[in-house]
């Protein structure tokens, strides 16, 4: 049966070519544990038949919607464990099946531990947009991204980050904010800069203990600390580097508070674009949800499309609306819509279930950053470049 057409938008996938296999040992990495779900693989590795049908069938889902382009996000785990072989394949498989006129590209997201000027040449001549994950400067760093020996991986990681800035190729920072970095907001932004960083993605942690009830890991960051970083940083942003450094939660609030939809699925209405799939080809509703609950189906034994629009991922995506009377009445709701669903994990005021564990990092954000914004977003729609906030007196 086809799907339904209100369904048919725009989807992208996670992929987890290599499973969750990777060469470091973070203390708070969620997804190396997902090789319990797969307790007869002992070789994570995507196979020649998974890779060409899912090749073949996202590009052919994004054609027949009338888009003349489509990115593959290769993620892990650690991706580059598969060897530089494996994405030439890629590259040979997207090829074969890329139609006249469409276009193809490539992000990867790796710890850069690996990279090598091989792998640094590839990247640059093929075009990949590499995210290379970097938790600041190197004693907060180390403080949780180690190898399986316990070693830290700071050295590495900026041996590879000064690899691709030697062979000129485009990446951003992922930063994961933890309960050490989230003090030291202004040592974290400001050594990324210094490295070159023109696109940050900072990532807070939440890791729930079992039992539920809102507790968390020693690791995860405080929701007030989390929104300090949140408003010290955006100061120095706004101050100094809009329109030369991007931050992708600054750039999101922007677009929100101008009236615009989220792009990013944190902050949308509703979710359900975002799908995430393992190596074997099995496909779950969500890169945060991987588990049997979430569990679409495998690509190999349903068209991807069909899994991708199906009225299943339609009711995952619409129960992101569902939001506590606490959220429903917030004045700020437009700019966070009750957060990612994932960290629903706090009662409300009232006692009701559903509330975002970030939802006083946000409003201590809004509240600080919400006339910046305004101004930026005025800025705009007078047909100004939001970077005139930096200079009043020039307009």
């Amino acid at each position: 049966m086809p799907p339904a057409a209100a369904n048919r938008v725009p989807f992208h996938v996670m992929l987890k070519p290599s499973g969750p296999r990777c060469n470091l040992a973070c203390d708070y990495c969620f997804y190396l544990g997902k090789t319990a779900l797969y307790p007869e693989v002992r070789r994570f590795r995507m196979s020649d038949a998974v890779l060409e049908t899912y090749i073949r069938d996202h590009i052919a889902a994004h054609v027949a919607i009338g888009l003349n382009e489509v990115m593959f996000v290769w993620q892990g785990g650690e991706p580059t464990l598969l060897g530089l072989p494996f994405f030439h394949r890629v590259l040979e498989v997207q090829r074969r099946h890329c139609p006249a006129g469409f276009r193809v590209s490539n992000a990867i997201q790796t710890n850069g531990v690996l990279l090598t000027p091989e792998w640094a040449a590839f990247l640059r001549e093929a075009g990949f947009l590499v995210g290379i994950s970097l938790d600041g400067p190197q004693a907060l760093h180390d403080r949780h991204r180690v190898d399986r020996a316990g070693r830290p991986s700071h050295d590495a990681v900026m041996r590879g980050l000064d690899l691709l800035r030697r062979h000129g190729v485009e990446f951003n920072a992922l930063c994961v904010v933890h309960a050490h970095n989230v003090l030291k907001p202004k040592e974290v932004y400001r050594f990324l800069r210094a490295e070159g960083v023109e696109f940050v993605q900072f990532i807070p942690l939440v890791d729930p203990v079992p039992g539920g009830g809102g507790a968390v890991t020693p690791a995860s960051v405080p929701p007030a600390a989390f929104g300090r970083f949140l408003c010290t940083v955006f100061d120095l942003w706004v101050s100094h580097d809009v329109g030369r450094v991007f931050v992708q939660f600054f750039d999101e609030q922007l677009a929100l508070w101008m009236g615009r939809p989220a792009s990013l699925c944190v902050f949308a209405e509703v979710c359900g674009p975002a799908l995430a799939l393992e190596q074997n080809g099995d496909l779950y509703a969500c890169d945060h949800f991987v588990d049997p609950d979430h569990r679409l189906g495998n690509i190999l034994e349903i068209p991807l499309a069909q899994m991708a629009w199906s009225d299943r991922q339609a009711r995952f995506g619409a129960a992101k609306a569902d939001l506590p009377r606490q959220c429903l009445e917030c004045p700020t709701r437009f700019a966070c819509n009750g957060g990612c669903p994932k960290d629903r994990i706090l009662p409300t005021s009232d006692g009701a279930p559903g509330l975002n564990y970030f939802c006083a990092s946000y409003r201590q954000f809004f509240a600080h950053a919400g006339p910046k914004l305004r101004q930026m977003a005025g800025l705009i729609a007078a047909g100004y470049p939001a970077a005139q906030i930096m200079r009043p007196a020039s307009r």
